[in-house]
């Protein structure tokens, strides 16, 4: 495993983050596909033996449940220092009013709720999970910054919004004196590009760390096109995400793995990987091949033609995952 520097920070963190969604029980929350904490234990285990220091969760995942699984098994596997643990909010928790949002009430109130599930008296890596639009700017970001100074929260992070939303965001936290944002949650991959036009710019310029969900396009780039899962068959958000012209970067990457003899995964991680704005992508894990694919891919150079022929194919999409 390789390691660097997340963003302008002096903090370490493995080239590979494990996306924890993938872990929650699964009759709680919207996602049903979920593994159960016996299910998911071993995979956690497994990804620190592969030096995997990193994990990426949300209070809304399965319905907290996410963090409660991943914090019990890192409490139980490593050792708090060694590790970096983020986690998300924003996300509707309850019903009812202050029950979800970027508010003072629901960011203090969430963070309290997330630090005991985890069962950890500080998050690593705190971010907002979405813009929004209905909280002032101001509100979010002096309440995130307190939690800093409180010495709950080390680092702050956003997720996907437009470029002109984070950047008003970052120019209101530098105004007041506040924490401003180290990272950026995005959506990025080999079929979904459009954040190379500003966000990833924009990210650039400021030293901002980015961290791409999805890096797999929700396994297209690993699996024929037409093949369906049982995550397929019910990840609704996922079905918005994508589209069918998508099948010939989808084929272009089938078709490089075979000349490499390895895994679509691997090929998909690598070109991600070796994008200069990339810290590290957010990779789900179901199975012990997965987490073997991702670390693979940290060692695996594609040369100019096959990131040209990869990248050729893609087509522009409708703005997605925000």
């Amino acid at each position: 495993m390789q390691y660097v520097k997340l963003g302008s920070t002096g903090l370490d963190v493995s080239r590979i983050c494990l996306g924890c969604m993938t872990y929650g029980v699964p009759d709680r929350g919207t996602h049903e596909w979920t593994l159960d904490e016996e299910a998911s234990r071993p995979l956690i285990r497994q990804a620190l033996e592969a030096g995997i220091t990193f994990f990426d969760t949300a209070n809304v995942y399965s319905d907290g449940t996410s963090e409660e699984i991943v914090g019990k098994a890192l409490a139980d596997f490593a050792r708090r220092d060694d590790i970096v643990l983020a986690t998300k909010v924003h996300g509707r928790m309850r019903p009812g009013p202050n029950g979800g949002g970027l508010s003072r009430k629901a960011i203090m109130t969430e963070i309290e709720h997330s630090l005991r599930r985890l069962g950890t008296d500080y998050v690593d890596l705190y971010q907002i999970h979405r813009f929004d639009p209905h909280t002032p700017v101001e509100e979010t970001m002096e309440a995130l910054h307190d939690l800093v100074k409180a010495g709950k929260v080390r680092y702050i992070g956003a997720s996907s919004m437009y470029a002109w939303q984070f950047s008003k965001m970052q120019y209101t936290a530098e105004r007041h004196g506040w924490t401003r944002f180290v990272s950026m949650q995005n959506h990025y991959n080999l079929v979904y590009r459009e954040e190379e036009r500003e966000m990833l710019p924009l990210c650039a310029d400021q030293g901002v760390g980015v961290l791409p969900w999805s890096p797999l396009a929700r396994g297209r780039l690993t699996r024929d096109w037409d093949t369906a899962t049982g995550r397929s068959a019910t990840d609704t958000f996922g079905s918005t995400l994508y589209q069918e012209g998508d099948r010939a970067v989808v084929e272009a990457v089938t078709r490089i793995a075979g000349e490499r003899g390895v895994p679509r995964a691997q090929v998909a991680l690598a070109w991600l990987l070796h994008q200069d704005t990339v810290t590290a992508p957010i990779v789900g894990a179901a199975r012990p091949g997965h987490l073997e694919d991702a670390v693979a891919a940290v060692e695996l150079t594609l040369s100019e033609k096959e990131t040209e022929e990869l990248e050729r194919p893609y087509a522009p999409h409708p703005i997605a995952g925000h």
